[in-house]
């Protein structure tokens, strides 16, 4: 995965060297559809800048590439009627990363369509999962999260106001999942 940026087919994509049909952009982001797709509307969310894998993504520009990954996913399910859809990353060629240029790939659902994204579990002893625990639990507190600062306040989309509760928000959550419902 040591691609360079001009040989970069995603590059290619982003500099308009290689036609797409762009679904969504700003100055960061590109998100076009995937012409190999796994279903009707698989696309693929892009940052401008190229990043072979996750962990070189700056985390403002992660954030923005996994909301732009949440709106597609939601105008997915109003506009074509999915019933699900998968977002994920495939990071690493033994992940199944083809290309070296970091992406998120948002791919509408519906039951039995023939897309198998499961697998076996593996049974861990108590040890073999304790060991695993303690090396992440120890690199991770390590790890500097950057300059996001958590908070409890509420998004824009989800203020709340005098009348609303959250209850009102949940019986919205519900409502809108039933509206996707066939």
């Amino acid at each position: 995965m040591t691609e360079s940026k001009d040989s970069c087919l995603i590059c290619q994509i982003v500099s308009n060297k290689i036609p797409s049909y762009k679904i969504y952009e700003d100055d960061m982001a590109l998100a076009v559809l995937d012409v190999n797709g796994a279903n009707p509307g698989h696309c693929f969310v892009i940052p401008k800048n190229h990043y072979p894998i996750i962990e070189h993504v700056p985390d403002l520009e992660l954030g923005n590439l996994f909301s732009i990954a949440n709106k597609i996913s939601s105008s997915i399910f109003e506009n074509l009627k999915a019933e699900g859809t998968n977002i994920f990353v495939a990071n690493g060629i033994p992940a199944g990363q083809t290309a070296a240029h970091f992406m998120i790939n948002v791919i509408p659902r519906k039951e039995n369509d023939n897309i198998n994204l499961q697998w076996k579990p593996k049974q861990l002893s108590e040890e073999e999962i304790s060991t695993v625990e303690l090396k992440l639990k120890e690199q991770i507190k390590n790890v500097e999260m950057g300059s996001v600062e958590p908070t409890n306040k509420p998004g824009p989309l989800h203020e709340k106001t005098e009348t609303s509760s959250f209850a009102d928000d949940e019986d919205d959550y519900i409502a809108n999942q039933l509206r996707r419902i066939p």
